[in-house]
């Protein structure tokens, strides 16, 4: 009984240790993105117009 519960934790564990993982790398390429687009914004900031 006590080993059952043993493997549902740590299967838990592994899975939230990857979901962390994944979520971190979205938003660190997420964040490379929105400065890499705000640089263009700012390399052309001459030829916008409204």
């Amino acid at each position: 009984m006590e080993e059952r519960i043993y493997k549902t934790m740590r299967g838990t564990g592994a899975a939230n240790i990857a979901l962390g993982v994944v979520t971190l790398a979205v938003g660190v390429v997420t964040g490379i993105l929105l400065i890499v687009n705000g640089a263009k914004l700012l390399a052309r900031k001459s030829n916008l117009t409204f």
